[in-house]
């Protein structure tokens, strides 16, 4: 696929687990022109495989830079994702905030990136979340982004001496059949990604969970071949 060549000087920080979303949100910002620096984090997460995927997937969309940060959110537990003791739900959606939300997660990745960006002297971050088929998460909410970008124009040295930044959630309102042919379009292999919460090691997915299950419908919304893996049919 012929990509656009990155505007000179026209930098993002991408958060990417590995996952469609993100994947396609990477897409999104290099066929916008920005030179992509990719950040993921090793948060002890159960479904770590995901940090493998992400380098494929950085690696496939030419991003700029892939770092990998370890934190120890396990230490705080609180979450199905983080704590082996609590099983992941896979009876479908449920009403309300499910158990594989991590408390404040978005919160903390956006911090990082936020630091990385004023390092880089970049004005843009990308987040793949999504507010319509998800799992309830506060932290993927639209008025929560535009919080957090009201915060990080008046907490940063870049934002106090001009430097406008601007959160962009370019799947925020998009289904997912609507993000899968979105990437589709831009030559996004989402073979590379892993969604599954609790994932095998060689990255094949339950089916059960409620990330495989609305990967799954997402596919077949779209009328796309769906190139997971499973391990259970």
């Amino acid at each position: 696929m012929n990509r656009p060549l990155p505007v000179p000087g026209k930098r993002a920080v991408v958060l990417l687990s590995g996952g469609l979303d993100s994947a396609t949100t990477l897409a999104i910002a290099r066929a916008s022109g920005f030179a992509c620096y990719c950040l993921s984090v090793d948060y002890g997460q159960r479904h770590r495989v995901e940090l493998r995927a992400a380098a494929a997937v950085a690696g496939a969309l030419g991003a700029c830079e892939h770092r990998v940060l370890r934190l120890r959110l396990e230490d705080f537990g609180g979450s199905a994702l983080t704590d082996a003791s609590i099983a992941v739900p896979v009876a479908g959606l449920q009403p309300g905030i499910p158990v594989t939300y991590v408390p404040a997660r978005n919160t903390v990745m956006l911090s990082l990136a936020l630091a990385w960006a004023e390092v880089l002297g970049s004005r843009d971050i990308f987040i793949g979340v999504n507010a319509v088929d998800y799992s309830g998460y506060p932290d993927c909410r639209p008025e929560y982004i535009a919080a957090f970008e009201s915060m990080a124009n008046l907490a940063t040295k870049a934002a106090v001496e001009g430097a406008t930044l601007r959160m962009h959630a370019p799947l925020l309102n998009f289904g997912k059949a609507e993000i899968i042919a979105r990437g589709n379009e831009l030559g996004v292999d989402y073979g590379l990604t892993v969604s599954c919460y609790q994932a095998d090691q060689d990255g094949r997915a339950c089916g059960v969970c409620d990330s495989c299950r609305l990967r799954r419908a997402g596919f077949a919304a779209a009328g796309v071949d769906d190139p997971t893996a499973y391990f259970v049919s």
